[in-house]
């Protein structure tokens, strides 16, 4: 019943995420910022569609941050440091699925307020 349950979960998210993905594309100029979190962290990256290539990524392992509310807030930091390294300032946020609450929703903000334009 359980693994029923979660599989379930899982296939909700699938196709949340499947919907998302075929309104948003990244640009060089303003790329996507795909975030995936798991129970233990969190990462996030910057994807160019256009050439199917990364502009920039950041592990919550390598900061050694926890999947929290306080982490997001942290790797929103990181990546729009390296982002603005770069020049951008500007991107579409794509919450993977994800329901825009809790810990996706404290690092889409703490973006913003490190000046990347969502």
């Amino acid at each position: 019943m359980v693994a029923n349950v979660l599989k379930r979960k899982i296939s909700l998210r699938i196709k949340r995420k499947r919907r998302i993905r075929a309104k948003i594309s990244g640009t060089p100029s303003c790329p996507r910022i795909s975030i995936f979190k798991s129970n233990r962290t969190i990462y996030v990256q910057a994807i160019e569609d256009i050439n199917a290539t990364t502009l920039c990524a950041s592990d919550g392992r390598k900061l050694g941050i926890k999947a929290n509310k306080s982490g997001a807030a942290v790797l929103a930091k990181d990546i729009a440091g390296k982002l603005s390294a770069k020049g951008i300032n500007e991107a579409v946020f794509d919450r993977n699925g994800y329901l825009y609450h809790g810990v996706v929703a404290a690092f889409a903000e703490a973006l913003r307020e490190n000046g990347i334009k969502l």
